[in-house]
C-alpha cells in the first residue's frame, strides 16, 4: 500500500496549482470527484487483472495476453515513453522545494545536478531490492504526513487569519483546465504497482486490498489540508508549485516551514524511488519475451533486482531532467491515458475470451460493469487531448509531439519484428495457485 501510495501520489505536494487554477471550491470538487471517476475505476480494473494474472510486467502482460504481440508492445512503449516525462517531474519537484531552503541551488545548472544525483541514488536503492524500496516507502510516508497533520491542527487557531497575508508573488499561469489536468496527474499511476506482481506475496489477496485502501488514503491527504487552508482565508492567487512551504510558515513559523520543505523533498524522492521499481520491470518482461535485448534480463545475484534494466531506464530518465513542470504533466497524461485505455480494453477482451479465468477479485456487473468502469477515465482523457494542442514542447504542440512518439512505437514494433524474423517467445502466463 505504501509503495502504491508513492507510485500514485506522494502526499499533498503537487496540489498547489490546482487551487491556483480552479479556486478552493472547484479544487476540492476536483479532488473529490477525480478519485471516483478516474482512480476508483482504475483500481477496480487493476484489482481484477492483477489478481487473475500476477505476471512480471503487469499491464504489459495483460494487454499482450488479451490482444497479442502488437498491442502488448504498444502498451509497453507508451508506458516507457510516458515514464521519461513522468520521472523527470519528481527531480524537478525535489529541486523546487530544495531551493525554498537554499536558493543557491536555483543558480545555473546546480538544480539539474541535484536531479541527476537523485536519479542515481534511487537506482542504487532499487538494485538493493523490492523489500528495501517498500520498507523505505513506509517510513517516507510517515515522515511527509507529519507536517500536514500539524497544518490541519493549527487551522482552528488561524481561522480567516491569512485573508490579508503578505505572500511572494506567484509566477503560475495555470487555468481551470490546467488545474484539472494536474489533479488527474496527482491521481494517476495505479497500474504501476502491477509490474512487480511476481515479487509480491499472495498477490491475489494483496492487490485489491492495497488498491482500495490507497484510494481512500490519497484522497484524504489531498482534500483535508486544502480544505483546512481554505478556512484561513488565504487568497487562491497565493498558490503555486512549492507554496505549501510558505503556507506552513504563515501558520506555524519557520520550524513548520522547514518541515514542509523537507517533506516536499521526501515526497518527490519517495515517488521517484517507488516508480523506478515499477517501470524497470517493463524492459525486463519484454526482454524475457524476446522483444528487447536479452542483456536486460540480468538479475542481481543477491537481491534478484533487474539491475541492467534499472540502469538503462535511469539513463533515459536523466536525459529529461530540467523540462518545465506543466509541460511534463500535459504530455505525461496524454501518453499514460492511451496506455490506460488499452488496459481497460484488455479487461473487456479477457472477460469475453477467457470467461473461466480464475478471478479472485472481479469488477462487479459482468461484461456491462467491465465496460462501464472504463467510461469515465477515457472521458477525462479528452481533457488532456484538448490541452495538449495549446502546450508547446520542443517547438511544437504537445499533441503533435505525442503523436510522433505514438507513431514511433508502431515503427519500433515492425523494426523489432524485422530483426527477429523467427518471432518472439510467449512467456508462460498462468496465474499462481490461490
Amino acid at each position: 500500500m505504501a509503495a502504491t501510495f508513492f507510485m500514485v501520489s506522494g502526499g499533498t505536494y503537487g496540489t498547489e496549482d490546482i487551487v491556483h487554477g480552479a479556486g478552493y471550491g472547484r479544487a476540492i470538487l476536483f479532488l473529490l470527484l477525480t478519485p471516483i471517476l478516474w482512480s476508483l475505476p482504475t483500481a477496480f480494473m487493476m484489482g481484477e487483472l492483477a489478481s487473475a494474472l500476477p505476471n512480471e510486467g503487469g499491464y504489459y502482460a495483460w494487454v499482450r495476453r488479451a490482444m497479442g504481440d502488437f498491442w502488448g508492445f504498444q502498451e509497453a512503449w507508451l508506458s516507457l515513453v510516458a515514464s521519461k516525462f513522468d520521472m523527470a517531474i519528481y527531480p524537478a519537484l525535489f529541486v523546487v522545494y530544495l531551493t525554498r531552503l537554499f536558493p543557491w541551488f536555483a543558480e545555473g545548472y546546480r538544480g539539474i545536478m541535484v536531479g541527476l544525483a537523485m536519479v542515481a541514488v534511487c537506482a542504487l536503492l532499487n538494485i538493493a531490492g523490492v523489500k528495501v524500496v517498500s520498507e523505505t516507502s513506509v517510513w517516507l510516508l510517515l515522515a511527509l504526513s507529519a507536517p500536514f497533520i500539524a497544518v490541519v491542527l493549527l487551522v482552528p487557531f488561524k481561522y480567516h487569519a491569512l485573508v490579508n497575508a503578505v505572500t511572494t508573488p506567484t509566477t503560475s499561469n495555470v487555468d481551470m483546465i490546467g488545474g484539472l489536468l494536474i489533479c488527474m496527474w496527482n491521481y494517476m499511476g495505479w497500474d504501476n504497482a502491477s509490474t512487480i506482481a511476481t515479487e509480491v506475496e499472495r498477490p491475489q489477496r494483496t492487490y485489491p486490498r492495497a488498491m482500495l485502501t490507497a484510494v481512500f488514503i490519497i484522497a484524504l491527504t489531498y482534500i483535508v489540508p486544502v480544505a483546512a487552508v481554505w478556512l484561513t482565508g488565504l487568497p487562491q492567487g497565493a498558490w503555486e508549485t512549492g507554496s505549501w512551504a510558505d503556507i506552513a510558515g504563515l501558520l506555524g513559523g519557520p520550524v513548520l516551514r522547514i518541515a514542509l520543505v523537507l517533506g516536499g523533498m521526501i515526497s518527490a524522492f519517495g515517488m521517484f524511488n517507488a516508480l523506478v521499481m515499477s517501470y524497470s520491470r517493463l524492459p525486463l518482461a519484454m526482454a524475457q519475451d524476446g522483444m528487447l535485448p536479452k542483456v536486460l534480463t540480468k538479475l542481481h545475484p543477491r537481491t534478484r533486482a533487474p539491475w541492467v534494466s534499472i540502469v538503462a531506464c535511469a539513463i533515459g530518465w536523466a536525459a529529461f531532467v530540467g523540462i518545465g513542470f506543466e509541460r511534463l504533466v500535459t504530455i505525461d497524461i496524454l501518453l499514460y491515458g492511451l496506455s490506460l485505455t488499452l488496459e481497460f480494453v484488455a479487461l473487456i477482451v479477457l472477460r469475453v475470451r477467457e470467461p473461466n479465468l480464475p478471478r479472485p477479485f472481479r469488477v462487479p456487473g459482468g461484461i456491462f460493469g467491465a465496460v462501464l468502469v472504463g467510461v469515465s477515465p477515457v472521458f477525462l482523457l479528452i481533457f488532456s487531448v484538448v490541452r495538449s494542442q495549446s502546450e508547446r514542447i520542443y517547438g511544437m504542440s504537445s499533441f503533435m509531439f505525442g503523436a510522433l512518439l505514438i507513431a514511433a512505437g508502431v515503427l519500433a514494433y515492425f523494426l523489432n519484428l524485422a530483426l527477429k524474423p523467427s518471432g518472439w517467445t510467449m512467456a508462460e502466463e498462468k496465474p499462481e495457485t490461490i
